[in-house]
């Protein structure tokens, strides 16, 4: 299997190769360090005696973040070295901002082909591979394999899109998660996905979802609150509607929606977070004549802006703290997979979202199921709820609480990763 995967990568890559020199033009951080894509990281010391090496590959923003909790009980332990790498330059930017102190070294995971992988394997040398969520590698977990390295697959999920594709070829897929030593997933659903392709149930077991551990910095006190405001230029009781990852056509729903409440009389003020900062020229352009402000410009807003412009990276989180109610982004159609309601939940948000949140299918179910989220079916539902919400403190606050309660009983799967991973090196 791993020779026909070869000689499919090659061609398949070739014809990949001008997307992804106009994505590195697109959106800039993605040709930093574009070289250890192909295999040309910093070349790596023999790891310290005494000591096991892991290597950790978290594709995107959210999977490492996630990975805080981890990092720390793992460094901990005080005989471990950790390589960290990810896929995304969003995700390369906060790894190096958030880990670079901590870590053995954090760099860019390789395309996934033999010469790449090999020459990354060949340096870095661990005695744990790590992969978060869906990342399945042939080629990696082959480097693996023949090398004697144990694969854990933490916090794994499969998303619907996946899990199709794999059902269409029931033989790969048992071949590739017959290389993992372990999978901890997220969630039962997902494990029964897992173990229907093929992956020995001996080898899988439920540990929840480490997004659930992202150390928190606690609430806003309401001085803090009143100052964000102050620096986003809206008023100390203006009401705060959030776009939380916004991608194409929700911002002009959204904007739509801050018509709407400011024509029944409430100062609603928008926060708009969109998914890809780089796309701060187009979100910008779709706001048009309306009082805005991009936060890349400067954080201080002028007074009575309408429309604050989060375009910067890594602070959805804290900014989330600051909101009464928001909208969910890449939920509605075309937009598809949706983004995590995780941060709102986290701190007690009512939040809106459309129907396609595939890749969250169960954290929402159980959301809707505790009445702790809105779903809507389509854009013209989604005002509507939005505007409810905006009506209603009472609403947002039972909404929101429930929420929260829901995230608090949801903490531990970092610990319980934690502890595989240590049986697994044996320590």
């Amino acid at each position: 299997m791993i020779v026909l995967y070869r000689l499919l990568f090659l061609p398949l890559f070739l014809l990949a190769a001008p997307y992804y020199a106009w994505r590195m033009i697109r959106r800039g951080g993605y040709a930093r360090d574009f070289f250890h894509r192909l295999g040309g990281h910093k070349k790596l010391p023999e790891r310290a005696e005494g000591k096991k090496r892991v290597w950790i590959q978290a594709v995107s923003v959210g999977e490492v973040e996630a990975l805080s909790a981890l990092v720390d009980k793992l460094l901990s332990a005080g005989n471990v070295e950790l390589i960290l790498t990810t896929t995304t330059s969003t995700g390369y930017e906060i790894l190096r901002n958030k880990y670079a102190d901590k870590a053995f070294y954090v760099g860019v995971f390789p395309f996934d082909f033999y010469f790449f992988s090999r020459r990354t394997w060949d340096n870095f040398r661990p005695d744990l591979a790590v992969l978060m969520e869906g990342e399945l590698w042939p080629e990696h977990l082959h480097q693996a394999r023949v090398r004697g390295i144990p694969v854990a697959l933490i916090n794994a999920r499969m998303s619907d899109r996946s899990f199709r594709r794999y059902l269409r070829a029931p033989f790969i897929a048992g071949r590739i998660l017959g290389d993992i030593a372990i999978i901890a997933a997220s969630n039962t659903s997902d494990m029964e996905r897992f173990i229907g392709l093929g992956a020995d149930r001996g080898k899988i077991f439920c540990a929840g979802n480490m997004k659930f551990d992202v150390p928190s910095e606690g609430e806003l006190s309401d001085e803090d609150r009143r100052a964000m405001k102050r620096e986003m230029g809206f008023e100390e009781d203006s009401l705060v509607l959030l776009g939380s990852s916004t991608w194409e056509g929700e911002e002009s729903m959204l904007l739509d929606v801050l018509g709407r409440i400011r024509a029944l009389g409430a100062d609603c003020r928008l926060l708009l977070v969109p998914r890809h900062a780089e796309r701060r020229a187009h979100v910008e352009k779709t706001i048009g004549a309306i009082s805005h402000h991009l936060r890349s410009r400067g954080k201080r807003a002028p007074d009575g802006t309408l429309v604050y412009l989060a375009d910067t990276t890594g602070e959805l989180r804290n900014l989330t703290k600051l909101a009464d109610f928001a909208f969910v982004g890449k939920s509605l159609p075309p937009n598809n997979g949706g983004q995590s309601p995780l941060d709102c939940a986290r701190s007690g948000v009512a939040m809106v979202y459309g129907p396609n949140m595939s890749n969250f299918r169960d954290i929402c179910r159980n959301l809707e199921d505790c009445r702790a989220a809105v779903r809507v079916e389509d854009y013209g539902q989604a005002k509507s709820e939005l505007v409810r919400l905006a009506k209603s403190a009472d609403l947002r606050a039972q909404i929101g609480e429930a929420a929260k309660s829901w995230y608090a009983s949801n903490v531990g799967a970092t610990e319980r990763c934690f502890r595989a991973l240590n049986k697994l090196m044996g320590i």
